[in-house]
């Protein structure tokens, strides 16, 4: 019988490394992985794809990303591209101007450096767009930039509280400043007009289109549900899911309101399987256990530090309490449920992990797959539990860099001992862990070979050093491994993430062979061609 696809002419990276040059795909799966035998299997209708040299490996699979919102980003005003508060401010104003008709501006991506403290002001706004409320949440989405008429017509003045799982920033006179951070954002932002269902779903197939362009055969969504005024991109997966516009294979993870407690567990068995269609599935709890470390938020076992070393009083945010997580995340494993923790300190790691050691305890050893996101500051004692408990580390490999907002807004306020414990990737490896690896996109890009060049160099792209923590790097392979079976392990999509007979043809090439050349030159490839299931999603043969 006559193959449909054929690869032939390039290195193949298997299970074993790269040990064939030849591989046939018949309907939807892998059917012969070789060499030259494998060409016979070729018909007058087969497909031959010549590598060329290129490397042909597992399709990338993203295992922490925002798909919807980053579509929405896309169309909105898009300030991902500026790198100072000038242009962040001149593109705001273009986006203002070249669209009067907004009721709102909204978009965001601006980056924290940028600004002074990390915290611009509504002043830079007011002098752009004062007629209008504009709301522009940062990059990792933890803070948003808002102008005077967006606190008016919030009710936002100098006697306004600060919410419980929020900041708001304020001048010297106490008067709001223009930037909210985590649950403050919500006070502006649940006063944005939503999305339509329309919106929605044209944002999730534009955000897919640029998805397979790098590779990405399949992803988890890390928030499925309403937060922070974020929109829901539960119906635009429902829908793509029942009318086969979603190519992609998708695990939703459900968002935990950590407003309410165990009463919402039965609420969320009910939208697994409401929501759970095709290549959609919701099976999946996210819950988010703290904030990040460059506005003091991210949960830490010893208080933050100050601009002169001194220790202060905030240990950051917790945003569900630790004494109930152990019973949360026990019900929810007893009902199959994998558990996806946002954690970035080590206190909120440890809360993880103690929680996911209490649900083994109850449960017994169980095919959830727990796993913890960011992994900003991990403390060496909890380093070697992640093998121990079966908990995956997800990794976001492009913030392991020196760069501005590591080396202004962070390392200072950790000191030097525990900036030394951030992003412990290679201790991680070595303790026996399971690595998985995502983007945490729009919060940074969602280019696989961008965070595979960071993991194995600890070097932004384009960077010369100095190498950040050089004994947490990974090599080639062990990254490559985390973008593939390592977060095809956490998606559960056990029949993809490596090359071999009986697994689904989701499959990539690249321009080229990095293996070939050196490490620092990783960033420079790109990919040709992606397939899920065989059939081509990206890219021209």
């Amino acid at each position: 019988m006559h193959t449909d696809l054929l690869f032939t002419g390039g290195p193949v990276l298997t299970p074993e490394g790269r040990t064939a040059s030849a591989v046939a795909v018949t309907g939807d799966r892998i059917t012969a992985v070789g060499h030259d035998e494998v060409r016979e299997l070729a018909g007058p209708r087969t497909e031959v794809v010549d590598l060329a040299g290129r490397l042909l490996l597992p399709g990338f699979q993203d295992a922490h990303v925002h798909p919807v919102p980053a579509g929405l980003e896309l169309a909105q005003c898009d300030l991902t591209g500026a790198t100072t508060a000038e242009e962040s401010v001149a593109a705001v104003r273009a986006y203002a101007e070249a669209h009067p008709e907004q009721e709102w501006i909204l978009g965001g991506g601006w980056s924290m450096e940028a600004f002074a403290g990390g915290t611009p002001t509504k002043e830079l706004l007011d002098a752009v767009v004062a007629d209008r409320p504009v709301y522009l949440p940062n990059r990792d989405h933890h803070g948003a930039w808002v102008n005077s008429r967006a606190l008016q017509l919030a009710g936002i003045g100098r006697d306004t509280p600060d919410p419980a799982d929020g900041r708001i920033e304020r001048d010297a006179s106490g008067e709001p400043a223009g930037t909210l951070q985590e649950g403050a954002m919500q006070l502006v932002g649940r006063l944005t007009p939503p999305a339509t269902a329309a919106d929605r779903l044209a944002a999730l197939l534009r955000a897919q289109r640029h998805l397979h362009a790098l590779g990405i055969t399949a992803w988890q969504d890390a928030l499925v549900g309403d937060f922070l005024g974020m929109d829901d991109p539960a119906e635009a997966y429902r829908t793509a899911a029942r009318e086969g516009t979603l190519t992609a294979r998708v695990r939703g993870a459900l968002w935990w309101d950590r407003e309410r407690g165990a009463e919402q567990i039965h609420e969320l068995a009910e939208k697994r399987r409401e929501l759970s269609h095709g290549r959609f599935q919701a099976g999946t709890v996210k819950l988010m256990l703290d904030g990040v470390a460059e506005n003091g938020t991210a949960a830490l076992l010893e208080p933050y530090l100050d601009r002169c070393g001194c220790a202060t009083a905030n240990r950051g945010k917790t945003f569900l309490d630790p004494s109930r997580l152990p019973e949360y995340v026990t019900e929810l494993d007893a009902l199959g449920f994998q558990c996806h923790f946002h954690a970035l300190g080590d206190r909120a790691v440890r809360d993880a992990l103690d929680a996911v050691e209490a649900a083994r305890a109850a449960n017994g050893p169980s095919g959830t797959r727990p796993h913890l996101a960011h992994l900003q500051v991990v403390h060496p004692d909890d380093v070697p539990r992640f093998a121990r408990l079966g908990a995956t580390a997800n990794i976001q490999p492009l913030w392991a860099a020196h760069e501005p907002q590591m080396d202004e807004l962070t390392i200072p306020f950790l000191g030097a001992e525990r900036a030394s414990w951030q992003y412990p990737f290679g201790a991680l490896l070595r303790s026996g862990a399971r690595l998985a690896a995502g983007s945490d996109w729009p919060v940074s890009s969602p280019d696989p070979l961008q965070g595979i060049h960071v993991a194995v160099n600890r070097v932004e792209p384009g960077g010369a050093g100095p190498v950040f923590l050089p004994g947490e790097r990974l090599d080639l392979t062990d990254a490559l491994t985390a973008y593939t079976a390592g977060s095809a392990y956490v998606n559960h999509l056990d029949d993809t993430g490596r090359v071999a007979v009986g697994a689904l043809a989701d499959l990539v090439v690249l321009d080229r062979d990095p293996f070939a050349g050196p490490p620092q030159e990783i960033a420079r490839t790109a990919v040709a061609l992606t397939y899920v299931g065989g059939e081509r999603v990206y890219g021209a043969p």
